[in-house]
């Protein structure tokens, strides 16, 4: 009887495999491979988590790992978010980004498309177009932001989740890395204004939650709260959560001593709107 079960048991698990891995795919964003400055094949895609059906919100949140815009940080940042967003009824796009090699405008683009691929498949996927965010952390939170205040039309977000984010472009406050690799070593004045998010706030800007900790000594906590400062003065609804410890980087790390705290106050700030 009990081989029987067992039997059965697995047979009802392969069953269930295709349809739990329809949940769960890649798309390119681009037809096709394009070379990067150095030469290099490179491509953008994202990575699509959806909940189940019965759960959906409609919600959806595209999420930009970190990494310096020289690498991508795509499981603690990224792809573990999933069950998280998906628990919640939330579909979790994760965007595997090209890296700049001081072009600005490849990263963005790639989130741009991210955010248009994902409102011309609302349907299919169960998605409300007017309930898409975009989230980020470090670089990919400046990523994030990016978009959130300067991207218009079918690419702009409806809210936005920042992760200990790089904001600013100005020497003395930046992360010195992520700078280079965005703009170039010898960026002009006016590319690092125009990429400085704090100065591009506007009242049109989406709602935000910003999640950092005061002991980071990687990108400065200055960056997350001069962007809260702007929202605020703007009449942007945002929360700002600053833990006590915690340094750079932990993401969805369980190692993270606020762990708990962060998913509770994300969940909180989730369903206040």
């Amino acid at each position: 009887m009990k081989k029987t079960n067992l039997i059965l048991s697995l047979l009802f698990c392969l069953l269930a495999l295709p349809s739990l891995a329809q949940r769960t795919f890649d798309i390119n964003l681009w037809q096709a491979k394009a070379p990067n400055k150095n030469g290099l094949q490179d491509t953008a895609y994202i990575k699509v988590f959806l909940p189940d059906e019965k759960r959906a919100t409609g919600r959806a949140v595209v999420i930009c790992p970190g990494g310096g815009y020289a690498h991508l940080a795509m499981g603690h940042e990224g792809t573990d978010w999933a069950p998280f967003f998906n628990n919640m009824g939330i579909a979790a796009i994760v965007l595997h980004y090209r890296m700049p090699n001081g072009n600005a405008k490849v990263p963005v683009s790639d989130a741009e498309e991210a955010m248009r691929t994902v409102r011309r498949n609302s349907r299919a996927w169960h998605i409300n177009t007017e309930d898409v965010g975009i989230m980020g952390s470090s670089a990919g939170g400046h990523l994030a932001s990016t978009i959130a205040t300067q991207s218009k039309d079918d690419a702009k977000p409806n809210f936005q989740i920042l992760f200990y984010p790089v904001i600013t472009m100005m020497q003395g406050y930046t992360h010195q890395g992520s700078h280079d690799n965005l703009l170039g070593k010898d960026a002009h004045k006016k590319d690092e204004q125009k990429y400085c998010s704090d100065l591009q706030v506007t009242r049109t800007t989406p709602r935000a939650c910003i999640l950092l900790s005061d002991d980071d000594h990687t990108v400065l906590p200055i960056n997350g709260v001069n962007y809260y400062s702007e929202l605020y003065r703007h009449d942007v609804p945002a929360s700002l959560h600053i833990y006590p410890s915690g340094g750079h980087g932990w993401g969805m790390s369980p190692s993270f001593r606020y762990h708990a705290e962060m998913r509770m106050d994300l969940k909180a700030w989730l369903e206040s709107f």
